[in-house]
């Protein structure tokens, strides 16, 4: 790919990923796969007025290593020194930015019970340090190719030539292809434009309706409303948590949901895939679920913690969309919920409720926001899927029809 791409590519995820601002700090995390663009990205943070850029390197052979290793009592502790800067991104609020480049199945084989047993005690450590920045940091998720992951997708191409295939769809997608800048500034209006029209409707309800067997309906919040696109801190800077994006999101009302969903696309979570599956909620719980690979996957997610067989997310993406469009199943969250309508299993977002700004975090659980200590999206949109939202005064709108917009 040529340099001067990947240079506004890098570009466009510091200026308009997570904006960065003149003195602050940046944290990047990324596999070993792009260094190069990694580089490039450190760069461009400073270029904008970065006062310092750190990057973490992870690899996914060594998260096996360690899970095989280590006890169970040394995974689930948060160390001295990752304490220390989870107070220090407390202390600082710095930007952080996550390039995804993973294997789909790198995990493949890792011992799932102890992995999650690990996460059920450390998170809790981890979540008083982050319940003190939420929605006051500007972050972003975007992408770049790594060999394994490209060869999932391509597997007839060399690999030289499937990183590069891999390059094309990414940069596609978030847009790279035309004027970044001015193509998400476009973009963020429109989104912007629906989720006014939506939250103008005073919507009780949404139930969904597909010919795969998706028989769903899910309640809003009083006073909730649906975001999409760019989004602003606490702080007052504007920023695009994920790139791409096609969403429409919200959060729904804790416990109160009914029915059975079908995922239309696999889950790769944790780099172990969950193909095929299907889950029933009764009460606003997920009470059975099933799949053809990676149930035990599954089953760890809904059983995490508490809120974990709960949903955090309502999100709607027209079929007809970008992703959808380029007719490529990238076997990665970032791209494949922003390829079809989705749900989210565990905690929700409190900026989606009308002034969240002056609530707490507890208050906004007080309202409804579900509490998690994960959030695990699964897409469930078809080329046949209906919603129809039910008003809070009593009329029926169509909303979603044979999968795209109805408005």
């Amino acid at each position: 790919m040529k340099k001067t791409v990947l240079r506004k590519y890098a570009n466009l995820i510091a200026a308009k990923g997570v904006n960065v601002q003149k003195g602050q700090e940046v944290f990047i995390q990324a596999e070993l796969d792009q260094p190069e663009f990694v580089k490039m990205l450190v760069e461009e943070c400073y270029k904008l007025g970065a006062k310092s850029v750190f990057v973490d390197f992870t690899y996914q052979p060594l998260a096996k290593i360690h899970t095989r290793y280590r006890s169970l009592k040394t995974l689930g502790t948060l160390q001295d020194f990752e304490a220390a800067r989870w107070q220090h991104y407390v202390n600082t609020i710095p930007c952080r930015i996550y390039l995804e480049s993973e294997d789909p199945d790198g995990l493949k084989g890792i011992d799932q019970k102890k992995f999650a047993k690990a996460m059920q005690k450390k998170m809790p450590e981890i979540r008083k340090y982050r319940d003190q920045i939420e929605n006051k940091y500007q972050w972003c998720i975007a992408a770049v190719p790594g060999e394994k992951w490209a060869k999932k997708l391509f597997p007839e191409l060399s690999k030289k030539q499937a990183v590069e295939k891999l390059w094309e769809a990414i940069l596609s997608c978030a847009r790279v292809t035309e004027d970044p800048l001015a193509a998400w500034d476009a973009h963020n209006k429109d989104l912007k434009a629906r989720c006014k029209y939506l939250n103008s409707l005073g919507i009780d309800s949404l139930e969904y309706k597909s010919k795969n067997g998706t028989d769903f309906k899910v309640w809003m919040i009083d006073g909730a409303h649906f975001n999409g696109g760019a989004d602003t801190s606490l702080l007052g800077y504007t920023f695009n948590p994920n790139m791409p994006s096609e969403e429409c999101f919200i959060s729904p009302m804790k416990g109160r949901a009914e029915g059975i969903v079908y995922a239309t696309k696999p889950l790769s979570n944790n780099g172990q895939l969950i193909e095929n599956f299907w889950v029933r909620f009764r009460d606003g719980k997920a009470v059975e679920w099933d799949a053809e690979k990676g149930k035990d996957v599954l089953t760890e997610i809904i059983n995490m913690d508490e809120g974990s067989c709960m949903l955090g997310e309502v999100a709607l993406v027209p079929y007809d969309s970008p992703i959808q469009n380029s007719g490529l199943l990238f076997y990665n969250t970032l791209f494949d919920e922003n390829a079809a309508c989705h749900l989210a299993l565990g905690f929700g977002f409190a900026d989606t409720l009308d002034g969240f700004e002056n609530m707490t975090l507890q208050e906004a659980y007080d309202k409804g926001v579900n509490k998690s200590f994960m959030h695990v999206d699964f897409m469930i949109g078809s080329e046949d899927l209906d919603i129809v939202a039910n008003t809070r005064d009593g009329k029926k709108i169509q909303i979603f029809k044979n999968g795209n917009w109805a408005f």
